[in-house]
């Protein structure tokens, strides 16, 4: 008989699902979702060979490199140092190898740049993807030089983040026509910004490959968040830019292939090596191809993790009374940790995260028709 904690609220208090369930929950939307807009656009062939392919090619691959890096990474003794004022619950987790990253990010890069018969639009991207993947692995390798918390300063990681971003978009300006300066909003409303284009362009950069970074904080969510957000978009363009369509379905079964080491309990984390390329290769994608609209629907748990950290700091410092100390509008930020801090177990959170992530991906396709 299932045991119901008297602490979880009776809405939340069924029975939790295991990390096996959940990979089985987010392999059956990725399915779902490319077998179901298969047969709305017509075009089951052509999604077979832009997506599924890549993506069970790519999760394959990449499951199997992590039985052969994640024991080298605990031999390296790569363990994740673990926060005191986290939730105590992730102490038990200290010494799990991070820099998971680097075994799926690289392996979905190569096969997506094949795959795509080497296109220059792949290329591009996927040097974005490993430019962040290298800034994110200064970080980690920092932090687990040092023993503690502290890597790279978020001056510098900012500065390398922003570098990234204005040269892939000195690329897209030079390479691309000029309507990539126009975002397409719901209702065929198209909207120039002109030369304002590009200060958004960087913004969505950072932002996003930050919010990702924010979001890896549980077990599988991260990792399964991206893959449906990779797939929202993968299928998007499919029939437009199909050498993008392979690129995001590779790293969205990259994401799966990951996920499979990564769910509870968890037998390996991304770290900043992957979090921060996941984010920046959402935002290259989105850019490239003219989707900023559906980028920025398909990161809504992205989104609202990084709003929760933003409105939890404001909040705090806006109440800062005589004695320096704040109130806290949250129990903890990002948004993740409020919930496992009000009851909620990791697995209910990534869940239900993952479902919320399939409707907005759906949401993004329908409404960019």
């Amino acid at each position: 008989m299932a045991v119901v904690d008297a602490n979880v609220s009776p809405e939340i208090s069924l029975r939790k699902p295991s990390g096996n369930n959940l990979l089985v929950l987010l392999t059956g939307l990725l399915l779902l979702l490319t077998f179901g807009f298969a047969e709305f656009f017509g075009q089951l062939a052509t999604f077979s060979q832009v997506l599924l392919l890549p993506l069970g090619v790519s999760a394959v691959i990449s499951g199997l490199m992590g039985y052969g890096v994640v024991p080298f990474l605990r031999r390296l003794k790569a363990g994740q140092i673990i926060q005191e004022d986290g939730p105590q619950t992730h102490l038990s987790k200290a010494g799990t190898p991070t820099m998971g990253g680097i075994f799926f990010v690289p392996v979905v890069v190569i096969i997506a740049v094949i795959g795509s018969h080497f296109a220059s639009a792949a290329i591009a991207v996927s040097l974005v993807t490993l430019a962040y993947m290298m800034i994110g692995w200064i970080d980690d390798w920092q932090i687990l030089r040092q023993q503690s918390n502290k890597g790279l300063t978020p001056r510098m990681k900012l500065i390398l983040q922003i570098a990234i971003a204005v040269a892939f978009c000195v690329w897209t300006a030079w390479t691309q026509s000029t309507t990539i300066t126009n975002v397409t909003l719901p209702g065929s409303l198209i909207l120039p910004l002109g030369t304002l284009f590009w200060a958004l362009a960087v913004f969505v950069l950072v932002a996003e490959s930050n919010a990702t970074n924010l979001t890896d904080g549980v077990d599988g969510l991260a990792g399964g968040t991206a893959a449906l957000a990779f797939l929202g978009l993968g299928i998007l363009v499919a029939t437009t830019t199909p050498e993008l369509g392979i690129f995001c379905a590779c790293m969205s079964g990259g994401c799966l292939g990951f996920v499979l080491h990564n769910r509870n309990p968890a037998t390996v984390f991304m770290g900043d090596t992957g979090s921060l390329a996941l984010g920046g290769a959402l935002a290259a994608v989105g850019i490239l191809s003219g989707n900023l609209w559906a980028l920025f629907v398909v990161s809504g748990i992205f989104f609202v993790e990084s709003l929760s950290v933003i409105a939890q700091v404001s909040y705090y410092k806006a109440t800062k009374g005589p004695d320096g100390v704040g109130k806290r509008l949250l129990k903890m930020a990002p948004l993740h940790h409020h919930l496992e801090l009000s009851g909620w177990c990791e697995t209910q959170i990534v869940g239900i995260f993952y479902l919320i992530n399939a409707g907005l991906a759906i949401l993004a396709i329908l409404s960019s028709l």
